[in-house]
């Protein structure tokens, strides 16, 4: 049975795999068992390595081997397995009868689109390194960055500023509350020959105060009274948003389902006239296109009504029977 449905998902991306190949692109989402057959699995390639995830149930051995030696078999470079149980808690079960091989632990790299990026199978968070749904997202800006001012907000590891950095943009911001995130994000520049410097800046900062100051705005309550580095208001021709699901500051709560608006005005007040805020909500429980209205009625309040808005579905590796994926990325555009 597993046999079966892991071949069914191979033959699909056949004609996916042989594109994303010619691009030198190596990772990829090869099983999305939400709607292939397995559901609360997955099987994800980045390079050298395979990633098999489960969620509720853990696999057993049976079922953990029959999926990595398939997989291993049609891609004999992805020569190192690794399987994590996701639970609902904060970190990774990590229990004994599945302890990692030596390399689950060790830093690999990967390509996409010809650009390299750090992974690793296992590290201190629960989230993968690198996204890989969230290449519609670097293709674009691949596409638009050139000569552009690029603000990345709630950056991580810093891979949409690299992907802008690499295609040609004259600045870049990357903003992350965790030294860790800017660490690979340093990385990241370094694999791919690109140097920090005033064109390409890793920022230590709280990302609601800096969008704060950039869009004129103050800092209010308690958090005015808090260290915070100060910054003069400007706008970034992009601005890329794509906050934690919930998260508690000391300038305030991220919380992508009760209250995008309060990230999302600020990130829209620091985007320049004729620029573009590409804003992401990863939240799968939350309507695409009530999402989407709320970000217009947002940017008619904040008095900057949106040109257009455009919404970039992953790609062809993410299938989804009704369209509603859980990562949502609109492209919203201002007029000049």
């Amino acid at each position: 049975m597993v046999q079966e449905i892991m071949e069914t998902a191979w033959l699909r991306r056949q004609p996916l795999l042989d594109a994303l190949h010619a691009e030198e692109t190596e990772a990829y989402r090869l099983f999305h068992g939400a709607v292939e057959g397995m559901p609360k699995v997955t099987v994800d390639r980045y390079g050298p390595l395979l990633m098999i995830q489960s969620f509720g149930d853990p696999l057993n051995d049976e079922e953990r081997d029959a999926i990595g030696g398939f997989w291993q078999e049609k891609l004999p470079d992805a020569k190192h397995l690794v399987y994590n149980h996701r639970t609902k808690g904060a970190k990774q079960d990590f229990s004994p009868w599945h302890q990692p091989s030596p390399e689950a632990l060790v830093p690999m790299t990967c390509k996409e689109m010809g650009l390299t990026f750090r992974v690793q199978g296992r590290h201190r968070g629960i989230d993968p390194l690198f996204f890989l749904d969230m290449r519609a997202g670097r293709r674009w800006m691949r596409a638009h960055a050139k000569g552009a001012s690029v603000l990345n907000l709630f950056a991580y590891t810093c891979t949409m500023g690299i992907v802008a950095a690499a295609a040609g943009a004259r600045e870049v911001w990357n903003v992350d509350f965790a030294s860790s995130n800017l660490t690979w994000g340093r990385e990241n520049a370094e694999c791919n020959g690109l140097t920090e410097g005033k064109s390409l800046r890793f920022l230590h900062e709280d990302a609601i105060p800096v969008m704060r100051q950039l869009a004129g705005l103050p800092i209010k309550g308690k958090a005015s009274r808090r260290s915070y580095t100060r910054f003069s208001s400007r706008t970034f021709d992009i601005v890329f948003l794509d906050p934690p699901r919930f998260a508690r500051t000391p300038f305030g709560a991220v919380d992508l389902v009760r209250d995008y608006q309060s990230l999302f005005k600020p990130a829209l007040l620091a985007t320049s006239p004729g620029g573009s805020l590409v804003a992401v909500n990863n939240v799968a429980e939350v309507d695409l296109e009530e999402w989407r209205e709320s970000l217009i009625r947002c940017a008619q309040k904040s008095e900057k009504p949106l040109e257009a808005i455009e919404i970039l579905s992953p790609e062809e590796d993410f299938p989804s029977f009704d369209g509603k994926h859980p990562l949502k990325i609109a492209l919203c555009r201002l007029p000049r």
